[in-house]
């Protein structure tokens, strides 16, 4: 790692603290034995398979939870050259725009700039991952019908952090030596998200030819 990317990690520039896995529970384990696969150089599509006798929901929260921390932290090195002047619109290229929505302010998708968007899906996917009734942290209490539906929007979502980070800010990324970093974390999402059918094939278009060289 460079000393430059060291800094910035150091600073541990996220927008809220992490969200961690209690010691001791079924989670925290699960959560030590994803990161065992991908310290052990494990190839990264074997490392996202679901554990033999392991229940995918917890595989799956283990993961959002560790790809939000990651995304943020990425979100976060760059932050600094994403502003309401460079970038006033919440895009990846051209020919994709995210408009932000949700149950409050928002009740219809709306153009914002992408500082505001990435502000607003943080603060939401925070509110989602510490919300005991969607992601239980005791064991036995069981996950909602609605998991899987909640955990597919926080990835979709997540992903467009990684397009409009791709397209508009790798510059800043490759300044700061921070692209392998980046590109690994990346394709671990994309194994992840593919293995387990988590996002729409759409949603996945505008980086389609980066993904197809960097994961094929």
């Amino acid at each position: 790692m460079s000393m430059a990317l060291k800094q910035v990690f150091n600073k541990d520039k996220t927008f809220r603290p992490k969200r961690k896995f209690e010691p001791g529970t079924q989670r925290f384990e699960l959560h030590k034995k994803a990161q065992a696969s991908l310290n052990a150089g494990l190839d990264l599509k074997q490392a996202v398979q679901l554990p033999h006798g392991e229940d995918l929901n917890d595989w799956v929260a283990v993961h959002v939870v560790d790809f939000f921390n990651r995304i943020n932290l990425i979100y976060g090195t760059i932050s600094d050259s994403c502003t309401d002047q460079t970038c006033p619109v919440m895009s990846g290229g051209p020919k994709y725009e995210y408009r932000w929505q949700d149950e409050h302010k928002y009740k219809r998708p709306t153009a914002l700039s992408a500082p505001k968007y990435m502000s607003l899906l943080m603060d939401w996917i925070e509110v989602q991952i510490n919300n005991e009734n969607i992601f239980p942290t005791n064991v036995g209490t069981p996950f909602p019908k609605t998991f899987m539906q909640v955990a597919k929007k926080i990835l979709s979502r997540l992903f467009r952090v990684f397009v409009h980070v791709y397209i508009h800010h790798f510059d800043r990324v490759s300044q700061m030596g921070a692209e392998a970093h980046v590109n690994t974390c990346y394709k671990h999402f994309y194994y992840f998200v593919t293995e387990f059918n988590l996002t729409d094939h759409k949603e996945l278009e505008p980086l389609k030819e980066m993904t197809s060289r960097m994961c094929h």
